[in-house]
């Protein structure tokens, strides 16, 4: 027969606990370091005898378990030591992953015992029924989780709480970060071209003048995960409703996951951008495209030294092939020379479009005079070596110019204009510099 309860005493109970706990550790925060007092089981491995309190720290919380290399990026080991701090009791389960790649589902409590001593006691769950439902509960792929992060804001104290960093767990973590050193320490995780919008958007006085109690402000940007890959989030402030709103400046803030409907949609738009730019027979620029296309070029040459010429293509007696074999077979010679163009600058940069009828425009970048008439001297070799099809053999005339810094549209494009009206008034089949 088992003792009753009645029988149970409070020091046989501490005896069990100590014959049965897995993991025992006192913690100095102050000193970032720790000391075993019993370990058992799988924390044999996988907890040293004394180590830093803050690589504890990124080994229970922050233990990515699908990431390669189990560490979080580099950017954001300056939270941890926010994580390690505790004014009372903690409790939270954990997953972790052992040395040999073992999923392991563990209860964590700590107690304070005096200012930045804490024990901590640390417990394998071994119910294979609750594991079963722990890790099914589990997020399988963190990163797509829909809120990344989330915070509770007060800027009339500078203060921070309740922050839940959802890529870890879904319990709030405690943290006594105040909201402006958070700022200076979050803006390192955002794409460097994103980051003078975002410290303007989290600027107190920004929030201040522009949120009004009850209304949400959001935007969007990109930002690193725990892994250190960028992904494109949406930044929420909204300001909470209190009895003092004019003057109580309290907000929940929260970091929305969008990468994936981002991309779609940049991928979307870019095809569109693209279909509106093309010219539908030929697929190089159409006239709108290319002609942007000659005034941002015009605007490089003038603040920087690099060198950029152009050059226009006019097709010889186009007329005739299209009233001797129609439309058609002229669509299909527009296309063929189009195609010629592009695979002769294909490995440069350099940028076709069609200005209209069979006259073509290229904008070479990094090109001068010289290396331009060169290549269009062999696209003119080329071009009248090669077999049209129906329309048999076709020339062009080429007229070539040379950005300068002093240009304007209508300078650059006037000279590229009277050098190909010199090439075919000079026999075609020709190149001309002006």
């Amino acid at each position: 027969m088992g003792k009753s309860l009645a029988d149970y005493t409070f020091e046989e109970i501490v005896e069990f606990i100590k014959g049965n706990v897995d993991a025992v550790l006192v913690v100095d925060a102050g000193v970032d370091s720790y000391k075993t007092l019993v370990k058992r089981g799988m924390f044999t491995d996988f907890i040293e005898e004394t180590g830093s309190y803050k690589g504890l720290i990124e080994k229970l919380w922050f233990h990515l378990n699908d990431a390669e290399d189990k560490k979080i990026t580099e950017d954001y080991q300056v939270f941890i030591p926010t994580f390690g701090k505790f004014s009372g009791k903690y409790s939270k389960r954990l997953k972790i992953t052992d040395n040999d790649n073992t999923p392991h589902a563990v209860q964590m409590t700590i107690y304070p015992v005096e200012e930045n001593i804490y024990l901590l006691i640390l417990d394998e769950l071994d119910n294979s029924e609750y594991m079963r439902d722990f890790f099914t509960n589990e997020k399988v792929n963190t990163i797509q989780n829909t809120y990344l992060f989330s915070m509770y804001i007060d800027l009339f104290k500078d203060s921070t709480s309740s922050i839940s960093i959802t890529e870890i767990s879904d319990d709030t973590m405690q943290s006594s970060i105040k909201y402006s050193e958070w700022r200076l320490m979050i803006v390192n995780m955002i794409w460097p071209d994103d980051q003078a919008l975002f410290m303007e958007r989290t600027d107190p006085d920004y929030l201040k003048k522009n949120l009004m109690p009850g209304r949400t402000s959001s935007f969007d940007c990109l930002m690193q995960n725990l892994e250190g890959k960028y992904i494109w989030v949406k930044l929420i402030f909204s300001r909470a409703e209190t009895n003092n709103s004019e003057e109580d400046f309290r907000y929940v803030f929260m970091v929305q996951d969008i990468h994936e409907n981002s991309v779609q949609l940049m991928s979307t738009l870019k095809k569109y951008e693209e279909l509106a730019s093309k010219d539908a027979l030929t697929d190089v620029f159409n006239h709108g495209r290319i002609e942007t296309e000659i005034y941002n070029a015009i605007e490089i040459v003038g603040r920087t030294n690099r060198k950029v010429s152009m050059m226009m293509f006019d097709i010889d007696f186009f007329k005739k092939v299209n009233d001797k074999y129609g439309h058609a077979v002229g669509d299909m010679t527009l296309k063929h020379f189009a195609y010629m163009v592009k695979d002769y600058f294909k490995s440069s940069n350099v940028v076709i479009g069609r200005w209209g009828g069979e006259e073509f425009v290229a904008v070479c970048y990094d090109a001068d005079l010289s290396k331009t008439s060169k290549c269009a001297e062999d696209i003119r070799v080329k071009v009248a070596a090669e077999d049209f099809k129906v329309a048999g053999k076709v020339t062009v005339s080429v007229g070539i110019t040379e950005v300068v810094k002093e240009d304007n549209f209508n300078a650059a494009f006037d000279r590229m204009d009277k050098a190909l009206y010199k090439a075919k008034s000079e026999g075609r089949n020709c190149v001309k510099i002006n």
